[in-house]
């Protein structure tokens, strides 16, 4: 695995103990709220359950990582927990220190497992031996290295203790400028999606607080659980951002979008707007700009630490559990120190980046969401079982997929070969932004949806059904069949399938095959794909009765086609001027084959370059139906 490819598996990794964060933040914010009411009792109990799950952080955050790094591997897991177990058993009755776990210990130990798991889990020993191999042999491995690490830590724990403060007070030195500097590495970061790496340092490694019942928690973020007055300037300065500045992106993305399209990009947009404002999950819209306008993504992370700069001049304290969005700006504002602020200075930020990406969009004619026809991040959900066949063939195959990971916004992939990857194709099935980060590591950006796809994705490729690829036969912009002006297309008594409106008159094949039928009139041509499916590409309606006029077939029976080979040139104009519809409808005329029908978007699309439709075929005697 090459170092970028660590990097983020680690960050995906350490993002996974995150995810508890916001059940703390409302647990406790229900004991302050029970307290303010009387409920002393049941204030306490929530209390405790808060700060006991706070001070557990370095075991969570082992077992993450281990899971993390070891593609959710249960033996991992509980590798990383004994590990942990026994390092605060040796610490606790050993005289070498006074040492206490912590989240950085806690990542020692879950890389360790996740190491050791991937290692030796599939070991084979002897058949007499077999017993203590695969999992029993990768307990008794973190056995044997969690004493060795113990030992190591208990020994360096002294200079690493003394490391850890010395940057922490350096950082913290800095003052105003460090939170600058974080805040503009932090935006900078999320590109790449490592940003949960220096996060992890900042929230969960500098400084330490321990209260008046002798609590001990480090990093900006526990302690201001905690209860720490000095925590929260790290986090405060992202609210602004994050509750205004991208709503305000979205907004000016929806502003400049075409009228044309504006309906569409409306609501997907504001969608995205609310998503920021609420939870803090920003890639859905940062995205829409980071490749069009690498500048203005710039630009946004030095605003970004502007904003941290100002709230920490101000002496702003506040703090989240997931992200800066408005739940969490609620939820936590009676841990916070003049928050009130954050409001007009978010409103603030709101209209410098509404000015400013409007004036940029217009300017320089960024070809931002709706400038240009293409696929937005909306009606994921109810389309996701048909998109998602589509998605597999857009990374290049099943065949080509080694790994799949998720985080909230994104989908984390390791393939064989990264060149085989249609990022048109995976644009135009809603996917914001694709990252190639080198040795087969790819990024793909589908927003909030990323772990449902996720697990369609592992869904469809445990099964072991045949499935049919279409490829685009022109360019142009595809639409339902239904749309074709033609009762027996519209109807399906030909079959199932979609159309085209073309915009250039060139037909090529969608499948590998033998052409089975080119009509005397060259408007039309049947194919029989490699799997048996009779596929048939009729080029306009009623274009028959132009006797071949304005047709030239490229092909003739009997030849064998690959994927995307030329078969028809028709001239557009002429068949316009003759008053004939160019619809071009690709339909499967033997629909009784296929168990099931699944559809990209209906936008424009490129000829062999974009997969339009999948179809799953019937196993021997079973039955099959619609599933749109």
């Amino acid at each position: 695995m090459n170092q970028i490819g660590s990097l983020q598996q680690l960050s995906r990794s350490l993002s996974q103990p995150l995810f508890l964060l916001p059940a703390i933040a409302v647990v406790l914010a229900a004991g302050h709220l029970l307290a303010s009411f009387g409920f002393v009792e049941a204030a306490d109990w929530m209390t405790w359950a808060g700060k006991g799950l706070l001070s557990m952080l370095p075991y969570l955050f082992a077992v993450g990582v281990a899971l993390g790094m070891s593609n959710n591997a249960g033996t991992a897991g509980m590798a990383a927990l004994a590990g942990m177990i026994i390092f605060y058993q040796i610490s606790a009755h050993t005289a070498l220190t006074d040492m206490e776990p912590t989240v950085l210990i806690g990542i020692l130990f879950g890389l360790l497992a996740g190491y050791v798991h991937e290692r030796w889990h599939d070991l084979k020993l002897p058949e007499y031996l077999q017993f203590f191999a695969g999992a029993r042999f990768v307990m008794l491995v973190m056995l044997l290295f969690s004493l060795g690490l113990s030992f190591i830590l208990m020994l360096i724990h002294p200079f690493l203790l003394q490391g850890i403060t010395f940057l922490g007070n350096e950082v913290l030195a800095m003052g105003s400028f460090g939170v600058f500097l974080y805040g503009v590495l932090h935006r900078v970061l999320v590109a790449f999606g490592m940003h949960h790496i220096l996060n992890n340092l900042v929230w969960f490694q500098m400084g330490e607080y321990t209260d008046g019942s002798g609590f001990t928690v480090t990093g900006d973020l526990p302690r201001f659980f905690a209860g720490d007055p000095t925590a929260g300037t790290y986090m405060a300065g992202l609210y602004p951002i994050m509750m205004f500045a991208l709503p305000a992106v979205a907004l000016a993305i929806i502003h400049e979008s075409r009228e044309d399209l504006r309906s569409k990009v409306f609501k997907t947009y504001m969608s995205a707007a609310l998503g920021s404002l609420l939870t803090g999950i920003t890639e859905p819209i940062e995205f829409a700009f980071l490749f069009a306008a690498p500048y203005l993504f710039i630009a946004h992370a030095l605003l970004t630490g502007g904003a941290m700069w100002i709230t920490a001049e101000l002496g702003i304290r506040h703090g989240f559990s997931f992200s800066a969005g408005a739940i969490d700006y609620i939820v936590n504002y009676h841990l916070s120190e003049r928050a009130w602020l954050i409001i007009p200075i978010g409103v603030a930020f709101g209209l410098i980046y509404y000015v400013l990406f409007r004036f940029a969009i217009r300017r320089f004619q960024i070809p931002t969401p709706g400038r240009i026809e293409g696929s937005l991040l909306d009606d994921m959900a109810g389309d996701l079982m048909h998109r998602t066949p589509l998605i597999i063939q857009a990374l290049g195959g099943k065949d080509n997929l080694i790994d799949i990971q998720a985080c909230i916004t994104r989908l984390r992939i390791k393939v064989k070969n990264d060149r085989w990857i249609d990022r048109h194709s995976l644009r135009t099935l809603g996917a914001a932004g694709v990252i190639r980060l080198g040795g087969g590591h790819v990024q793909v950006v589908f927003g909030t949806y990323s772990e449902l796809i996720r697990d369609e994705l592992l869904k469809r490729l445990r099964k072991d059904a045949k499935q049919v690829w279409l490829l685009a036969p022109l360019q142009g912009k595809m639409m339902p069949i239904e749309d074709v002006p033609d009762t027996i297309f519209a109807k399906k008594i030909v079959g199932n399938g979609v159309a085209f409106l073309p915009d250039k008159g060139e037909l090529v094949s969608p499948v590998a095959g033998v052409v089975r039928n080119v009509y005397p009139t060259m408007h039309a041509v049947g194919i029989e794909s490699e799997e048996g499916l009779e596929v048939l590409l009729h080029v306009g309606i009623e274009t028959s009765t132009l006797n071949g006029a304005g047709f030239q077939a490229c092909v003739e029976e009997g030849d064998v086609v690959k994927p995307g080979q030329l078969l028809i040139k028709f001239d557009i104009p002429y068949i316009k001027k003759q008053g004939r519809s160019l619809v071009t409808p690709m339909v499967i005329t033997n629909g009784d084959r296929v168990a099931s029908w699944s559809f990209a978007p209906y936008t424009h699309v490129k000829k062999a370059q974009t997969s339009v439709m999948s179809v799953v075929l019937k196993e021997d005697g079973s039955n099959g139906g619609e599933k749109r």
